[in-house]
């Protein structure tokens, strides 16, 4: 019988892609120790220690999650602190949002780029937070003590979520930080995090979005690559060292560890690790859930997205206004637009639904001679996805059709209930905070907003919703449109605009001068909001009702069967979550299809060679030409006189790491990860070790721009640089 199992379990590797390859894995840090051996023959020079301790300073010092102010523990971004004086460095994407609320016609940031010469001049961004690492703790024992087999999965939700919120109370008593429980491996083991939060967090820099997003749609997700893909900002915090919200009076932040910047050559085979803050990955994933993603997550995202790519592509392009004010939300809709096609085909070329088959076939042999609820499990995940999959779709028609498409409707609803609250008896003594809340919210919605842009987008993704979402899930307003107007949705549109508070920003204000509920829930344009949300709210308690208990013991108890298959022969690493990881490997070329080689880096030639003046993606300053045709790199040029734009590396990483430091075997800073390969876009489900690539901005690069093309010496002698 042990034969038999040590046979199984490597089978299962031999089926179960990247289980026994060192550059997949975002690691645990205060696990690290496990994986030290494997380090160093990827060419790790410094000690786990040296990575995460609780006793001494360390690089987890240095590494930051971007959040915002209402989830500071979902990190949208990473950065890295590269000074002794609270300077951090992340991707330009991840600081757009920002530079575009600081943009106006007259000083556009988005445009020109934006560089704080001194301190004073740094720009304060209220909401945006940093937070840093300071230990990490196992609690698996102390949450599963007040678990029981017998439980629903509502009641374990319940009881996990208790004695989480406890151990989280408990660790940070008395100080100044912030903690959070979060499980691993669907729930089979559960960690703590403690940070630091700090809440200053001030603009210092950005090239234009010409070189920070160079290549535009046409190169996201693809390499090669010679995207200027960075920012910079500083965290300060009050007086005494701890956060404090924007003042005047702050100062900049005085960390345990900053990061050196390398401004040495790279080679092809150097270590590179990386550490940052993954969002989510799915790599327990069965092929019942994969035929979910591409045929309803991600098929369906890129329908509908394509609507509204091509309205706001063709307004941003008419009116320099109108691109300032929907630059970040272009940005955030297309970036995930192309992600999802590109996944789909990568899943198709790389036959990930064979190999999740392989594996689930492999299981059941495994499980037949095992507890039975792991004989149990995949018939449970197979019903409970199939009995979502009507309702699942709905909602993605309604969440991204619906909600996150068209804004008006979504906004004024919710400005609606925030009224009725406000105006409520009950919450008299809270009435003034509400309105005041509610006019900074609106200020800033109709500050990026315009009236043609969202009628366009309203009347173009109803009808597209109406005319494809199955009708027994759909909102009413939708049916008597489509009735009344005889299916003409821009004439629908039109007239909802007219008789709506919440169309433009002059008809709304007039509206909060006296203000009037009844009339309120008569508008239009709240009406379809408030039927948008009850039918989302609806379709999504079926989605629960119908695969809820049975799914997720499922997924939980095939998880676990995974583990102990693989438990005494290699390593396995739990899914991204927004929590700290490591992931550790080697800068390196490779040959995505037949007759094709990619070097593992570019430089700003190509640059010049992808110059399209008549294409917004591929425009490059005059500054920038001048620099390239006098050849004037300074002291950043490669031995070859080039001057290296970005590289690729074997690492693992996926959304939530961007910005994150990619760092040598000694722990300087050598490029900021940005991106991944349309090759392998399956990475977040199935790591393929020959294709998978890590796209990183070289340093060298940044330095450059900083220095020779920007002229902020200030920045530059405020660095360690590493030569």
């Amino acid at each position: 019988m042990k034969i038999k199992s040590i046979v199984m379990a490597l089978a299962m590797i031999m089926v179960f892609p990247g289980l026994s390859r060192a550059d997949e894995g975002m690691w645990l840090l205060s696990l690290l120790g496990k994986n030290y051996a494997d380090m160093q023959k990827a060419g790790f020079k410094l000690t786990p220690e040296d990575i995460y301790s609780v006793n001494q300073n360390c690089i987890k010092d240095a590494i930051v999650g971007l959040g915002n102010e209402g989830s500071p523990f979902w990190h949208f971004c990473t950065g890295e602190i590269i000074s002794d004086q609270g300077l951090m460095s992340t991707n330009h994407h991840c600081g757009y949002g920002k530079i575009q609320e600081h943009s106006t016609v007259g000083h556009d940031y988005l445009r020109d780029g934006f560089w704080a010469y001194s301190k004073d001049q740094e720009l304060p961004n209220p909401g945006l937070t940093a937070s840093i690492l300071v230990r990490m703790e196992d609690v698996t024992e102390q949450v599963k003590a007040a678990l029981s087999d017998d439980m629903s999965e509502s009641e374990r939700a319940r009881a996990v979520k208790e004695v989480c919120d406890r151990i989280a109370k408990k660790a940070v008593e008395g100080t100044i930080y912030d903690a959070q429980v979060k499980p691993m491996f669907n729930g089979n083991q559960f960690f703590l995090f403690v940070h630091v939060i700090y809440k200053d967090v001030r603009l210092v820099g950005a090239p234009p979005s010409s070189m920070g997003k160079f290549g535009g749609d046409t190169d996201n997700w693809s390499w090669p690559r010679h995207t200027c893909d960075f920012s910079m900002f500083r965290i300060y915090t009050g007086p005494d060292g701890n956060p404090a919200e924007y003042s005047d009076a702050n100062i900049p932040l005085k960390p345990k560890h900053y990061l050196p910047v390398s401004n040495r050559e790279l080679k092809d085979g150097d270590f590179a690790m990386v550490m940052g803050f993954p969002g989510t990955t799915d790599h327990f994933l069965t092929s019942y859930g994969l035929e979910e993603t591409m045929n309803i997550t991600n098929k369906l995202r890129y329908e509908i997205r394509t609507v509204k790519i091509n309205i706001l592509r063709e307004e941003m392009a008419a009116s320099q206004e109108t691109k300032i004010k929907y630059a970040s939300k272009y940005a955030s809709c297309s970036n995930y637009w192309k992600y999802s096609n590109e996944q789909n085909k990568a899943l198709k070329n790389l036959n990930t639904m064979g190999i999740k088959r392989d594996i689930e076939n492999m299981y059941k042999s495994w499980a037949k001679d095992k507890d039975p609820k792991y004989a149990e499990a995949l018939p449970l995940i197979k019903k409970g996805y199939a009995d979502r999959a009507p309702y699942e779709t709905a909602s993605t028609y309604i969440a991204e059709g619906l909600i996150s498409g068209p804004e008006l409707p979504w906004r004024a609803y919710r400005t609606g209930r925030n009224l009725e609250v406000a105006l409520d008896a009950r919450h008299a003594d809270r009435k003034d905070e509400i309105i005041e809340t509610l006019d900074k919210t609106m200020a800033d919605f109709y500050k990026d907003y315009n009236p043609n842009t969202e009628k366009r987008l309203m009347a173009a993704l109803f009808e597209y919703v109406y005319r494809n979402m199955d009708m027994r899930y759909m909102p009413q307003f939708l049916i008597d449109a489509d009735k009344k107007y005889k299916g003409d949705f821009v004439k629908y549109v039109d007239d909802m605009f007219k008789k709506s508070f919440f169309g433009t920003e002059e008809s709304y204000r007039k509206f909060m001068q006296k203000i009037d509920l009844k009339a309120m829930a008569k508008d239009p344009v709240y009406m379809a909001g408030k039927e948008i949300y009850e039918k989302y709210v609806e379709v999504n308690s079926m989605v629960s009702k119908e695969s809820a208990d049975g799914l997720q013991r499922g997924i939980r108890n095939f998880t676990d069967g995974i583990l102990q298959i693989n438990k005494n022969v290699k390593l396995m690493s739990p899914d991204a979550n927004s929590t700290i990881r490591l992931t550790y490997g080697n800068v390196k070329a490779y040959d995505p299809k037949d007759a094709v080689s990619y070097s593992f880096y570019t430089t700003l030639k190509g640059v010049m060679e992808k110059e399209d003046p008549t294409s917004s993606e591929f425009i490059v300053p005059e500054r920038l030409k001048n620099l390239y045709a006098m050849k004037d790199f300074g002291p950043y040029a490669n031995s070859k006189g080039e001057l290296v734009t970005c590289f690729v590396t074997n690492n693992d990483i996926t959304g939530g790491n961007s910005g994150s430091p990619v760092m040598d075997a000694e722990g300087n800073l050598i490029g900021l990860a940005f991106d991944g390969n349309g090759e392998a876009m399956s990475g977040d489900i199935d790591f393929e070790e020959n294709l998978q690539r890590c796209i990183c901005l070289d340093t060298r690069y940044m330095l450059f721009v900083i220095d020779k093309y920007a002229g902020a010496k200030n920045l530059i002698e405020e660095m360690t640089i590493v030569r």
